[in-house]
């Protein structure tokens, strides 16, 4: 298991946060529309940034923009956007980006052939790259495929997932979590890890919320690839103690 810190589109945050953690591998840098335009970020300091951590880079694409729409022509645009966006992620060595999984109508089941094609389509894109795509879980939102749709949707077009467990959590409870695991857990090559309570409080620290981390321990004991802590605060305390936490429960 290789552990890392979700920072936002904020080279701050990177230099602040990610060395107050120990063992820490990665950073988790956003980008694109409503983030860090590529064409605006000083590839100079986030590269020693990154090796001033001792850390590599992994991205997260676009969260405004939808994978699949109704229209071909806005799809081929997504298409070719993510693309751009993926290249340049490359170009600095980010070894996977993570893709939330929407559409313009997730309850339009004539859609997800759709969005299936899309997907498939971005993850060829990033594999050209050298950047492994990961589709995240958002059935808590509007435009989020349900959980055990997004499963089948990914198993079809031969993506990997990042499941986050917080928001399988918003959706569908301990039950959500235990269910996508047991029924997916082979497809997950990331995981964003956070706590959540039922009034809506979410990317809190482990142990501050609701979330039974047994269940994921459970199914994903052992696990061998990325976990992003994607705790909203940069309380170094809070960060170290819920990197403990998934260790000792995923390392055990």
């Amino acid at each position: 298991m290789e552990l890392g810190l979700t920072v936002g589109d904020s080279l701050d945050r990177l230099d602040a946060t990610v060395s107050d953690v120990s063992g820490v591998s990665f950073a988790e840098l956003s980008i694109g529309e409503g983030a860090a335009d590529v064409d605006s970020i000083d590839e100079d300091r986030l590269h020693a940034a990154l090796e001033r951590t001792e850390t590599e880079l992994c991205v997260h694409l676009p969260f405004r923009q939808v994978v699949a729409t109704p229209v071909p022509e806005i799809n081929e645009a997504i298409v070719d956007y993510q693309t751009r966006l993926l290249e340049w992620a490359g170009s600095v060595g980010a070894r996977k980006a993570v893709i939330h999984g929407t559409a313009r109508n997730p309850h339009d089941t004539d859609q997800r052939p759709v969005f299936a094609a899309q997907l498939e389509k971005i993850a060829a894109a990033g594999t050209e790259a050298g950047v492994e795509v990961v589709v995240e879980n958002v059935g808590h939102q509007k435009r989020g495929y349900p959980l055990t749709v997004l499963g089948d949707l990914a198993r079809e077009s031969g993506t990997s997932v990042c499941f986050d467990v917080g928001h399988a959590y918003a959706e569908d409870g301990d039950d959500g979590v235990d269910r996508f695991c047991s029924r997916y857990g082979d497809l997950v090559s990331h995981l964003h890890v956070h706590d959540v309570r039922s009034r809506g409080d979410t990317h809190l620290p482990i142990g501050a919320g609701e979330i039974d981390y047994e269940l994921v321990a459970d199914h994903l004991e052992g696990f061998d690839g990325t976990v992003a802590i994607e705790v909203f605060t940069d309380d170094s305390v809070l960060l170290r103690d819920t990197a403990e936490r998934v260790r000792a429960r995923l390392e055990r």
